[in-house]
């Protein structure tokens, strides 16, 4: 059977013959089959699949993660996705699946799943071997490792080893490695796999968290970071719980579904781990345990610090909104062109620039950071700016004015979140596809936290030598195993008002920004004396600020 033609069942479509057939042998009664699945089940059937193991299988990538809670379902996926494989013609896709668990019982329940695939999904009766893999030993000597086989009509194979071999390097197709966290060199494991990709084969990472330092935590550290082409699937218990996880144990064991039944269900799951919170979240939720506190140190953050990064903030009175509409555009425009002028008309027009703002209207800051992407990649802070209580269509002036006079502007991500939809959606319209407008939540920052955090332990990013842009880095933690502020943080800044860590969020939106590789075109702004402002009209020329206001604003 085909891959593609695994796909249409997968998505309901009508099913197709396979490729060849066996003849029918019955499947030892001593070995499980799939964890003793009832005999006629279809895992191709309706309502079986649930959402995170179609987006599994549907992920054709060379190398994948998943990062799951136990007993999400993602290894039954996986050896259906293996059966389909190896039960296809080379030319259809097929090829040998090797699958290395960690213990022996996992081996032998992964291949009864395959076994059990093979019969309804294949329409092949296949039958399970047990035999002894010769793996050859770094000193040349041989070892024998317990496996189990399924063999396909197709020429292809299942093979499920019993512990890690260690000339890995001498096999050839598809390597699944099961609960990697528990082996006991994953690091070694996926080295050595790696080099299956040079002759066309996969590699399919499993497993749930076993500590944040251990290499399977790394791993995924990397690949959130851009550092290996891995691509990460996120798959926590309540994610499986919400796709329908209860409805398919009772299908499963002939129970009686309710929403009552499964939400008592849920609680005596989380319960059993009694007051072991951190060991729940990890085997659960895919959070490593000791996930939590500072995501950076203050040594690593004053590494990267560049005092030549200026940092301008512009503070406003309440009484500045009940100034004439006039009156309130001489001021910022006075503002720009006195404090934000002389700095953007000092950077390279040679390098691209891109940047980030995290939205606040009062209470917290409003932040903007601007990079300069340099030759070498290091991205390195040019600009700091800090609004606070300054009236939205103010800010949308500063950030036409800033941004139309950034050389190269390659990029930008704005905070959506809530009222800062207005000042993204504006920003989009202005500069058009290489604004990105961010909803900021929980796996928006699982996604891009990391990448920025790494940027810091590689120095290929600067921050502004000011105590208040430090202690807004010192603010990201570990949440629940996201990398952000907490909700609820706050701290003082060196004028005394509360901060959010507001100035971290903004390098992480910009770093984001220049990652997104937006094409850059070769033109110049505008000249700066007629430049149309947000309404399309002229610049007027400079109005005359009293001096006592304009001390009174900044």
């Amino acid at each position: 059977m085909s891959v593609a033609e695994a796909r249409a069942f997968v998505q309901g479509e009508e099913a197709v013959k396979p490729v060849l057939s066996r003849n029918p042998a019955e499947l030892p009664p001593e070995l499980p089959r799939g964890s003793e699945l009832p005999a006629d089940h279809d895992p191709l059937a309706d309502g079986i699949l649930m959402l995170h193991q179609k987006e599994w299988l549907e992920d054709r990538s060379d190398l994948k993660i998943a990062e799951k809670g136990r007993r999400t379902g993602i290894t039954y996926a996986e050896a259906l996705d293996d059966t389909i494989i190896a039960a296809s013609a080379r030319g259809e896709g097929g090829d040998n699946v090797f699958y290395i668990g960690d213990t022996k019982d996992k081996g032998r329940e992964f291949i009864g799943y395959v076994a059990h695939f093979a019969r309804i999904v294949a329409k092949e009766l296949t039958e399970i071997e047990e035999f002894m893999f010769e793996d050859e030993q770094a000193d040349g000597s041989k070892k024998f490792i317990s496996a189990y086989r399924v063999r396909f009509a197709s020429g292809f194979r299942v093979e499920a080893l019993s512990s890690n071999p260690a000339n890995i390097r001498g096999l050839q197709g598809i390597v699944v490695i099961d609960e990697a966290a528990y082996h006991r060199d994953v690091r070694n494991v996926v080295d050595a796999v790696n080099a299956l990709l040079i002759w066309g084969g996969k590699v399919r990472i499993i497993s749930t968290h076993n500590g944040v330092l251990n290499p399977f935590n790394e791993l995924i550290r990397e690949a959130r970071a851009g550092k290996s082409p891995f691509v990460v699937h996120h798959i926590p218990f309540q994610a499986a719980v919400d796709n329908g996880l209860y409805r398919r144990v009772c299908l499963t064991r002939n129970w009686t579904y309710t929403p009552e039944a499964e939400a008592k269900w849920e609680r005596l799951i989380r319960g059993s781990y009694g007051a072991r919170e951190a060991a729940m979240k990890q085997e659960l939720d895919a959070i490593p345990a000791d996930a939590e506190g500072a995501a950076l140190t203050r040594v690593v953050i004053e590494r990267v610090k560049d005092a030549a990064v200026p940092v301008v903030r512009l503070h406003l009175p309440d009484s500045f909104k009940g100034l004439d509409k006039d009156v309130r555009e001489a001021v910022i425009r006075d503002f720009c062109r006195q404090k934000l002028q002389p700095i953007l008309a000092g950077l390279d027009k040679q390098r691209a620039h891109c940047f980030g703002q995290d939205f606040a209207r009062s209470g917290d800051v409003s932040a903007f950071k601007a990079y300069e992407i340099g030759q070498d990649t290091v991205r390195r802070c040019c600009l700091v700016l800090e609004l606070r209580n300054v009236p939205y269509e103010a800010q949308r002036d500063i950030l036409f004015y800033v941004g139309d006079r950034l050389p190269r502007l390659s990029g930008g991500a704005l905070d959506a979140t809530g009222n800062g939809g207005y000042l993204a959606e504006v920003a989009a319209q202005r500069w058009g596809e290489c604004i990105v407008e961010v909803k900021l939540s929980a796996e928006w920052y699982r996604e891009n936290s990391p990448r920025y955090i790494e940027a810091f332990g590689d120095q290929t990013v600067t921050v502004a030598a000011d105590e208040d842009v430090i202690r807004d880095h010192q603010a990201l933690q570990y949440v629940g195993g996201i990398i952000k502020v907490p909700d609820d943080h706050r701290h003082k800044g060196e004028d005394g008002l509360d901060r959010h860590g507001d100035t971290a969020i903004a390098g992480i939106l910009a770093w984001f920004a220049s990652l997104q590789m937006t094409i850059g075109y070769g033109y110049e702004p505008a000249g700066q004396g007629q430049r149309s402002d947000s309404r399309g009209t002229h610049d007027r020329a400079e109005r005359s600020i009293d001096p006592e206001l304009r001390g009174a604003l900044w």
